[in-house]
């Protein structure tokens, strides 16, 4: 079973210790009413999870995803588990909006926050 969404923004961000990349739907006074967060935590020992939040739902940790599949504007996340929080899914899919900005972020980010997960498709 998997769960997916369309999404309309997309955004890339480093932190300090983490990369993050953002799926959003948003209404039209730019309010978010659906996100899914994705980011990857460096640690100072270089111990690195993968960390996702689906509306303040959090899953994680070193073994979450199987692979990552990205093809034109769709991101397939497939677990090693399925998730409680996604109702039992084994995929989330993540389609978004073909915009310059949207595929700049997923370019500028899904290998830096993905990984070794990343293992089919193209950016």
């Amino acid at each position: 079973m998997s769960k997916s969404q369309i999404y309309d923004t997309v955004a890339f961000d480093v932190r300090e210790n983490a990369t993050m990349l953002l799926f959003a739907c948003t209404s039209e006074a730019g309010d978010i009413e659906d996100y899914v967060l994705l980011m990857r935590a460096i640690e100072d020992d270089f111990d690195e999870s993968l960390y996702i939040e689906v509306n303040e739902s959090q899953m994680g940790g070193h073994d979450l995803l199987k692979e990552a599949r990205l093809l034109g504007n769709t991101l397939t996340l497939v677990f090693n588990e399925a998730q409680a929080a996604l109702g039992e899914a084994h995929e989330l899919v993540l389609a978004f909006e073909e915009t310059e900005n949207n595929l700049s972020s997923i370019e500028s980010g899904a290998f830096r926050v993905l990984g070794d997960n990343l293992a089919g498709g193209s950016a």
